[in-house]
């Protein structure tokens, strides 16, 4: 009696076949992929865009300082124009709170103080020199120790000395972009601008700042001035920041410390909230951080519908391969395949379709990332690679999830009523 002979297809033969049927109906497979492409790009894309918005925040905290402590009146930026109504109630800080918090607290090293100047309702700030202006300016008094306490590197000049800062002279320190705006030639220092009024002498100009945000620094737009000179230019301007440095190893310690001060200081009665902000480079970045993660989860909410339709489209379009390759499978059954050989078939195809479609997902989101950086070049977007893996396999993990029925269904089929199908 002699054995009957039965047909084995090796992997690599098996998944050949597939790319082949999935190229054979390039048409039909591109439709059935659209809701994957469109998934992986949406979830690639946005976490490359926010890794390089994160790298760039980072790099912009921790230039003031990891020792570094800053107090406001409201949490948020500056201007406050994103507090809550309950913060804006809260009595304004005092520059005399450095004084104070540098004999109270015995954990820090210095503090400085500092005033974010706001023009006036209708008005806007500008920076003149003959032949140029510029608008697109920020304007702040510091007290000069806060250029040892968060050291900046210089293009050109000096920054301005404690006794040019006590004498309220008006000197400027300016960002690199502004400089560039206002003395094209390169020569700056020594020169004089008008600022809403006043004339200052720019007598340092900053290398451009690192980070940023969505690719910008605004320090690189920032004129400094003397605080004192800051006090008797703009009377009315109250938005003081505190800014402390804490000893080495003893931040913890120095952050507990200057809250009880100021809230003795504050006469903030006991069990009530502070009534200022206390914040450092590192919880900033956290808050970032749990900010970035909240839109990164709601990216792959809503890219997921698309994953599903993909998914329900590749089901389906491989069902229907199933019902037009009938005769095919009972061919291969009556010439001894076995079921584990047509679910292999079967499901490499949904893989290989679920695959491709996670393959031009992640170019696509890749050529956006790269449109991106070369429009707004101080933005270093870049693709991180657990997002490029994540893309990959989830792609061909739905391939499995949405394939395995029709694959399962096509080994089932009788291969004496599939070689009748017509």
């Amino acid at each position: 009696m002699i054995a009957p002979t039965t047909m084995r297809i090796g992997f690599l033969a098996t998944l050949k076949m597939s790319l082949d049927q999935v190229w054979a109906h390039k048409f039909r497979s591109g439709l059935t992929i659209l809701g994957i492409v469109i998934g992986i790009t949406t979830v690639v894309t946005v976490a490359s865009l926010l890794a390089g918005l994160r790298k760039g925040i980072e790099d912009f905290f921790l230039e003031f300082g990891p020792d570094n402590i800053f107090i406001a009146r409201v949490s948020g930026d500056p201007g406050g124009a994103q507090a809550r109504p309950k913060e804006l109630k809260r009595k304004q800080l005092r520059p005399e709170y450095a004084d104070y918090l540098k004999a109270n607290v015995r954990s820090i090293e210095d503090v400085g103080a500092s005033v974010f100047i706001m023009p006036k309702s209708g008005q806007v700030f500008s920076a003149k020199v003959p032949g140029f202006e510029s608008d697109n300016m920020s304007l702040s008094g510091q007290t000069a120790n806060l250029f040892n306490m968060s050291p900046r590197e210089l293009r050109a000049g000096r920054v301005f000395t404690p006794e040019e800062a006590n004498r309220a002279q008006r000197v400027a320190c300016i960002g690199s972009s502004l400089a560039d705006a206002l003395f094209p030639d390169g020569a700056s220092i020594g020169r004089a601008m008008m600022i809403d009024g006043a004339e200052y002498t720019v007598i340092g100009v900053f290398a451009p700042a690192k980070g940023g945000f969505f690719g910008e620094n605004g320090l690189d737009r920032q004129v400094l001035i003397p605080l004192e000179t800051a006090r008797v230019r703009y009377p009315q301007s109250e938005n003081y920041f505190i800014t402390a440095k804490a000893r080495p190893g003893l931040r913890v310690d120095a952050i507990e410390e200057i809250r009880n001060a100021l809230r003795r200081l504050r006469h903030t009665p006991r069990g009530e909230d502070d009534d200022f902000s206390i914040s450092t480079a590192d919880s900033i970045i956290e808050n970032f951080n749990k900010i970035t993660g909240m839109i990164i989860m709601i990216s792959i909410a809503i890219s997921g519908l698309g994953l599903l339709v993909g998914g329900i489209g590749v089901m389906n379009i491989m069902l229907v391969s199933v019902t037009e390759r009938t005769r095919e499978i009972g061919v291969r059954k009556a010439l001894g395949a076995r079921r584990g050989d047509i679910v292999m078939q079967f499901l490499s195809e949904a893989v290989a379709l679920t695959g491709a479609g996670g393959m031009l997902g992640i170019a696509f989101s890749i050529l956006v990332t790269l449109v991106v950086s070369l429009i707004a070049p101080s933005l270093k977007s870049s693709v991180p690679t657990w997002a490029v893996v994540t893309g990959f396999t989830v792609s061909v993990a739905i391939g499995v999830f949405f394939g395995v029925w029709p694959a399962v269904k096509a080994s089932r089929l009788d291969p004496v009523e599939a070689l009748r199908y017509e």
